[in-house]
């Protein structure tokens, strides 16, 4: 009885043991995914400015000029 005791306790250690690391690695976890949404949050946020800023230098470019097509008498 006193060995079941002395098992049951052991298995109780491990299980608090396990819980503990749980815990931690969830805590990293959960950091961890809070960096990643604030390097997403960032990554948007500059992908947007790029495509303001590509907007802005294609309405700075002059228009395409008409295109000529060759005289059937030449050709």
């Amino acid at each position: 009885m006193i060995s079941e005791f002395h098992e049951l306790t052991e298995k109780i250690d491990r299980l608090a043991e396990m819980a503990s690391a749980l815990r931690r690695e969830n805590a990293a976890l959960r950091m961890h995914v809070t960096t990643l949404e604030a390097e997403g949050s960032e990554l948007s946020r500059r992908m947007a400015e790029a495509q303001r800023r590509i907007a802005a230098l294609l309405e700075k470019l002059p228009a395409p000029a008409p295109a000529t097509q060759p005289d059937e008498e030449t050709a």
